[in-house]
């Protein structure tokens, strides 16, 4: 099997977009999802998921390493078996989706799942900028003002657009060499965060309620894996189909649970002793302000680092989800278009808006609902043996294999949105107590308390398709599965 091909070679402009990749162009080990996921969760924010647990759910740092554990690794084991449709299909996992919920019908998915990347993208620049503004400050003590902001903004930015621009090679290099340095220097940082906890502070918290483990537990899976369940097939796309998908399954769990599970706990074990962390406009001063003088430095770097490597990853799959939508241009371009709008979502976050915390917590709870809808209808498609056929996926006009009626799947889109609606009627989403944008009729029973909406919704849109779709649609395209590229593309 080749090492790589001119689609797809470190240093190059990857120049496939949603096209399958054709086995003859398939390479690399299921290892790289261990680094991939590993790279997309070693930024701080895990450290604020895991304040949220003390602080707003309750909990003591024994049920808050559990809940990081049952959360974070459960979660991207979901985000692993996802992935096993892109090392069958060959293709990203929204285009694949096509073959679900018809050519039109996927638009409804897909939207959401854009609005999904661009929102993570926008959290994680405004992030990574106040890294940077903390870094100038400390190296040049420079004050922070609207030129510098901006400035700080535009340079995370091109770091971004540099790596994801280039494609998924550079991606996959850079993720395993970059978690290694980025790994190591947060590690460094976190021993020194923990010689800061007031212990007696953290021993003396009493045990949370069974309801807010249970809240936990869903809270740091749609902060986690099921953000990003939504992309896995897109880096499993150029492997081999050989592969066995269990491997896929443990490289995803153990790549984002080891970091995730790390920095959660950290950001509990904090917060037990001291709320700062917790109610922090901004979260990078918040621990820089914990750590010695000069720890700054390395800590500020690891910070910036980490969000990188995350952000490439979800700028990567932007650019893919926009041309599934239909923009027609190249996937380099895709990438410039979605970072244009994470630019101005970023001047919003630190120009306009007065919190972090609120905008963060209600973009989760909210779109946690259609994606995991989204979730439940793949599954059990994926269950009944979907086979991709290359050329239907590519084949937008009536009457293609995947046009179905009039262009939708009914089975697959009713049940995602019934499962929406269902979501939705156990969901609050607020920045506050009298700040509430959203709050369906059952938000306040017992599920919609422990904010569980997600999961009725993963939960109602299986059931609703498995009861709704037919065998038939889901055979095996043994006719045209090995359609070749030119097909595919015509």
């Amino acid at each position: 099997m080749a090492a790589s091909t001119k689609n797809d070679r470190v240093g190059t402009v990857e120049t496939r977009g949603i096209e399958p990749v054709p086995d003859s162009e398939r390479h690399g080990h299921a290892s790289q999802m261990f680094w991939t996921w590993f790279a997309a969760n070693i930024s701080i924010l895990g450290l604020p998921l895991g304040a949220t647990l003390v602080a707003f759910r309750g909990l003591n740092i024994w049920q808050a390493v559990l809940v990081a554990v049952c959360g974070s690794v459960g979660s991207f084991a979901l985000v692993g078996a996802l992935s096993i449709a892109g090392k069958k299909g060959g293709a990203p996992a929204l285009t694949l989706s096509r073959a679900v919920f018809g050519q039109r019908g996927n638009h409804g998915p897909t939207l959401v799942t854009w609005l999904s990347r661009v929102g993570w993208e926008t959290i994680t620049t405004t992030t990574a900028a106040y890294a940077l503004l903390a870094l100038l400050n400390t190296v040049f003590g420079a004050g922070r003002g609207t030129v510098l902001t901006l400035l700080c903004l535009l340079v995370f930015i091109a770091c971004t657009l540099m790596i994801s621009g280039l494609g998924h090679a550079t991606i996959m290099w850079i993720n395993k060499w970059a978690t290694v340095v980025f790994g190591v220097l947060n590690l460094v940082v976190m021993g020194f965060l923990v010689a800061t906890v007031d212990w007696s502070k953290v021993l003396d918290n009493p045990a949370g309620p069974v309801s807010g483990v249970i809240a936990g537990i869903g809270f740091i899976a749609a902060g986690t894996g099921i953000g990003w369940a939504n992309a896995g097939a897109d880096y499993a796309r150029y492997l081999p189909r050989a592969i066995p998908g269990m491997r896929l399954v443990r490289a995803s769990a153990f790549g984002a649970g080891i970091p995730l599970v790390l920095l959660i706990s950290l950001g509990s074990l904090l917060t037990a002793g001291d709320p700062t962390l917790a109610t922090s406009a901004d979260p990078v001063a918040a621990i820089n302000a914990m750590l010695p003088s000069w720890m700054a430095v390395p800590y500020l770097i690891a910070a910036f680092g980490g969000l990188l490597m995350s952000n490439h990853l979800s700028t990567y799959s932007a650019g893919l989800t926009m041309i599934t939508l239909g923009i027609r241009v190249p996937r380099a371009w895709a990438v410039v278009l979605d970072v244009v709008l994470m630019f101005l979502g970023g001047i919003y976050f630190m120009l306009v808006a007065d919190d972090f915390y609120g905008p963060f917590s209600t973009f989760l709870t909210l779109l946690a609902v259609p994606i995991s809808a989204w979730i439940g209808v793949i599954a059990v498609d994926m269950v009944r043996g979907r086979h991709y056929d290359p050329a239907g996926l590519m084949d937008r006009g009536r009457g293609s294999r995947y046009w179905y009626t009039g262009g939708f799947h009914l089975p697959a889109v009713i049940a995602w949105l019934a499962a929406i609606a269902t979501g939705l009627l156990f969901t609050k989403a607020a920045t506050g107590a009298d700040d509430v944008w959203f709050a369906g009729p059952l938000a306040d029973s017992w599920l919609g308390t422990n904010g569980l909406g997600w999961l009725i919704a993963i939960v109602t849109a299986g059931a609703t398709y498995a009861l709704l779709g037919r065998r038939s649609s889901v055979t095996a395209d043994s006719a045209t599965g090995s359609a070749t590229l030119e097909e595919a593309t015509r």
